[in-house]
């Protein structure tokens, strides 16, 4: 199935592209509801899943049309898309959660800091990559 000639697992098509962002989705909001609970307290989970699409979305677009185009090089692409996808995050965390934007950096880095952890155990669990 992965040598060339055969179609992909997924197919491509739009069922696997709203497959992935609802998956990325689900990341980010999971991953934002911990930093937020850790941060603030108790706070309502739908506030988290508000807040994880922008990310989400932000960041799939940009490695898709960002790095894999090769406008920039690959190491450039990479910091481009943490750079902008903590921008969106930090922006629908303060829209979110009404946060001033001193209380949001330090969520978007605890947030961050979840994602990557969680992302790195993921990762080593499933073997993703």
């Amino acid at each position: 199935m992965l040598q060339s000639g055969f179609s992909s697992l997924t197919g491509g098509g739009l069922l696997a592209v709203l497959v992935t962002v609802l998956v990325t989705w689900l990341f980010y909001a999971l991953t934002l509801h911990l930093a937020a609970t850790f941060f603030i307290g108790d706070v309502p989970s739908q506030l988290a899943a508000k807040a994880a699409l922008a990310p989400a979305i932000v960041s799939l677009i940009l490695q898709r049309w960002g790095v894999e185009s090769g406008v920039v090089s690959a190491d450039l692409g990479v910091a481009v898309v943490l750079l902008l996808t903590l921008i969106a995050d930090g922006i629908a965390i303060s829209l979110s959660y009404r946060l001033s934007t001193r209380s949001t950096a330090p969520l978007v880095a605890l947030h961050l800091a979840f994602a990557a952890v969680l992302g790195f155990a993921l990762n080593n669990i499933f073997m993703f990559f």
